[in-house]
């Protein structure tokens, strides 16, 4: 015959304790899936790409330099189509109760966005003038007058110019 096992009830400080720790360890999870890192060299300006209202693209642009606000480059970018993301629309990014202007700010830089449309076309506009670029200077590279510094090898040019992206070794300390 088994003997009954009086169960006490649990004391107010062990409930008090036990929520504490179940809180701790509710908030360390909220901690990790919002990608807080817990080692330093975490990336300030991380923006999670999922926040990003669709049909907008987000940057980090320059606010101030050594404290001091530039209003020409300021100016320039809402020329360009920037503006300054609400705070109000993350809050995650913000401390909390913060009362300040509605931008996101962060070391100097301030988030901001622009239709993704125009983003594209800039981008695109961008790709083509560096192409340009290199065109040219492969042609300077590539001609020279009749008679002075003959840039072939057996009737291929001497210069040549790689286009390809290739991975970049990095030194182990």
């Amino acid at each position: 015959m088994e003997e009954a096992k009086i169960v006490k009830p649990m004391s107010d400080t062990k409930k008090t304790r036990l929520s504490s720790l179940q809180s701790a360890k509710k908030r360390a999870d909220e901690i990790r899936q919002h990608g807080g890192d817990l080692e330093d060299g975490t990336d300030d300006f991380w923006v999670d790409a999922n926040s990003i209202p669709d049909g907008w693209t987000y940057e980090w642009k320059r606010f101030t330099v050594f404290g001091q606000e530039d209003p020409s480059y300021q100016v320039a970018l809402r020329r360009s189509g920037w503006e300054p993301v609400p705070a109000s629309r993350h809050p995650e990014m913000m401390p909390i109760g913060y009362a300040g202007d509605d931008i996101i700010l962060r070391k100097g830089m301030m988030l901001m966005e622009r239709p993704k449309e125009i983003t594209d076309e800039i981008r695109l506009k961008e790709k083509k003038a560096a192409r340009d670029q290199v065109r040219v200077k492969e042609q300077q590279l590539n001609d020279a007058p009749a008679g002075q510094f003959e840039r072939s090898n057996k009737d291929a040019p001497l210069i040549k110019v790689k286009k390809a992206f290739e991975p970049i070794p990095i030194p182990e300390d």
